[in-house]
């Protein structure tokens, strides 16, 4: 199965003269038939299966997460030291396991209500809320974070040790708080997360002294009180 959305296993991908003729066809815009030629040519050109973007997360949803509640990696992860994760690749897995979200999606009609789910509608397909920065086109944050949600990440630690771990976080307000600990919940750390200004003005608040073992860690983002956003974890040996 394949579309323009991102909530098929295949999806296909746009092009700016495209999205021209969609804003004419709501009646927003004006084109011209040889610019309209041109844009559905080229949408008919990224059909091709090479060309599509790839979801692994809804392939995994749809053939094993029916049938497991085992949460593995989104990506290889392997660590080093100096090392940036970005927020948005937490594990494969269901609600629960992988993450913990207030609001995870549920399209089951016959229970008569129909969750959010993701509210930015992009890169990822389960419950956290992802949105795309306004600024750094291509790079993507978690947001609308609230108390008691969390994110897991399976890690491959090359080299085992202490780590201070760098959070790229923004707030339009302070009052945030998040905390760090294992894939159990256990040798949990919390900081206060500051007011940066703006949801785009990125800071960085440190944990320090970290301990990760060579080989596979399972770390957790905790959001202690949310209300803010998360971009990325840098590692630096301490």
């Amino acid at each position: 199965m394949k579309k323009l959305g991102n909530n098929n296993p295949l999806q296909i991908k746009s092009n700016p003269a495209y999205d021209s003729l969609v804003n004419y066809w709501n009646g927003k815009a004006s084109v011209a038939p040889a610019h309209a030629y041109d844009a559905l040519m080229e949408l008919a050109r990224n059909t091709n299966c090479e060309k599509n973007i790839v979801h692994r997360d809804v392939i995994d949803a749809m053939i094993r997460q029916p049938f497991s509640r085992e949460a593995i990696p989104f990506k290889e992860n392997k660590i080093g030291n100096g090392t940036v994760l970005y927020a948005v690749d937490y594990d494969l897995g269901v609600n629960g396991a992988a993450y913990y979200d207030l609001d995870t999606a549920n399209y089951r009609i016959s229970s008569g209500k129909e969750s959010m789910g993701n509210r930015g509608r992009t890169y990822r397909n389960d419950g956290v809320d992802i949105y795309e920065d306004s600024v750094q086109k291509g790079e993507w944050f978690v947001g609308h974070t609230e108390g008691g949600e969390w994110l897991q990440y399976t890690l491959n630690i090359l080299e085992g040790g202490h780590y201070d771990l760098k959070i790229s976080v923004s707030a339009g307000n302070g009052g945030g708080a998040l905390s760090i600990s294992n894939g159990s919940g256990e040798a949990k750390q919390s900081m206060n997360v500051p007011s940066t200004g703006e949801n785009i003005n990125w800071e960085f608040i440190t944990f320090k002294n970290i301990l990760l073992q060579k080989g596979v860690n399972r770390l957790r983002i905790g959001i202690e009180k949310g209300g803010f956003n998360i971009k990325s974890i840098q590692f630096l040996k301490s």
